[in-house]
């Protein structure tokens, strides 16, 4: 806990209540679910096509291993995907080996499999292999020798391996437009929730209601997930145009989002700042001037414009304007003699310097459009 809530006992109180409701609610899984119907359906259609591959078109009896690679080459991401089908190919490829000459030398058994996943991960790490190789080549040993100990089918199997991982290979770089459009939407998703933060602040300052703000400070705790999102999306979307002819053209677009990752993660984080001193300040009854009140929610319409900016495949820089009138409203804003006041308005200076970047301003020019602060009475 901050050092500056460890006295103010209601505030305390009132964020453990908060936090314990702040569970994902149906609709935020619903929305994970969504987000991630593509991959699922990816994953389900290579694993019969692998199957179908291998067993009707080469007539491979039982090819388990086919769609086992290929979904495991798939994973539940879109990055690194050429390297996990090498990794895991590989991996199997050792695995079955060891296996099938276990098996067919010694038989199958307690020992014969610890012996197997020993010289599996050996023989993996020999070949510089990384925790994917090595940890395959262990697992399909142990499959091979505890659930196919069939000794001579080393062969078929590895053509399996192959077959999985090809169709994965094929799956990975034609791929339509989700991963290219998700860097977008993530970041349109992280602005809306700073407005949504902003507004719901200042509301609980306008009520001094310590409960309404424990409760926003509690969801402003949630948004490290908003920003692993992010990062996440922005990688994908370098990793498939990266690996996929197909996609090349959206390159420019793509590594914009990703130059947002960063300024956006700083301007969430101080938007969480000014959310716990407004907490303070709420929670120790010391209201905020009506002028402050104002400027967070003008803040607030600025930040929607850049968020509806995003959401529409458009610049950030459209919401530069009021970003700047917003600024320089924070220097006409009155100084108080409350400490806490004082404050939230460094911390809200702070978020506008961070959301300027975010137009597309560098760090010096954000600093410099801020106006002098009002001098105190």
């Amino acid at each position: 806990m901050d050092d500056y809530l460890r006295n103010d006992a209601p505030v305390i109180d009132a964020l453990d209540r908060a936090w314990d409701r702040s569970r994902l609610s149906v609709a935020t899984r619903l929305a994970r679910l969504r987000s991630r119907a593509f991959l699922l359906v990816q994953c389900a259609v290579a694993a019969g096509v692998a199957w179908w591959v291998a067993a009707d078109v080469l007539g491979h009896r039982s090819p388990f291993f086919a769609p086992v690679v290929a979904v495991i080459c798939l994973g539940m991401s879109y990055g690194q995907r050429q390297r996990r089908v090498v990794e895991v190919a590989i991996g199997v490829a050792v695995g079955v080996f060891v296996a099938d000459v276990f098996v067919h030398l010694a038989g199958s058994g307690p020992w014969q499999i610890s012996a197997v996943v020993l010289v599996s991960m050996g023989a993996a790490s020999l070949l510089d292999g990384g925790p994917v190789l090595v940890t395959q080549a262990a697992v399909q040993g142990i499959v091979v020798a505890a659930l196919a100990a069939t000794p001579g089918q080393a062969f078929t199997r590895w053509t399996d391996a192959l077959i999985g991982g090809g169709v994965a290979l094929v799956a990975a770089t034609v791929v339509p437009q989700a991963p290219l459009r998700r860097p977008r939407v993530a970041a349109a998703e992280a602005v809306r929730k700073i407005s949504e933060l902003l507004r719901r602040a200042e509301a609980s300052a306008d009520d001094l209601d310590v409960e309404k703000a424990a409760a926003v400070l509690a969801s402003a705790r949630g948004t490290e997930s908003l920003l692993r999102e992010l990062s996440t999306a922005a990688d994908e979307g370098l990793s498939v145009i990266a690996s996929s002819p197909f996609k090349r053209q959206h390159a420019p677009h793509v590594r914009k989002m990703v130059e947002l990752v960063e300024p956006l993660d700083r301007a969430m984080r101080s938007t969480r700042v000014l959310v716990r001193r407004i907490t303070v300040s709420v929670g120790r009854g010391e209201p905020l001037p009506p002028a402050y009140r104002q400027v967070m929610l003008e803040l607030a319409d600025a930040v929607d414009v850049i968020a509806r900016a995003l959401a529409e495949n458009a610049s950030p820089e459209i919401g530069r304007a009021g970003m700047l009138a917003v600024a320089e409203s924070t220097g006409r804003l009155p100084r108080t003699a409350s400490l806490a006041t004082e404050t939230v308005l460094a911390q809200l200076r702070s978020v506008v310097v961070d959301l300027l970047q975010v137009t597309g301003l560098d760090v010096d020019e954000a600093i410099e459009a801020l106006p002098p602060e009002q001098p105190r009475a």
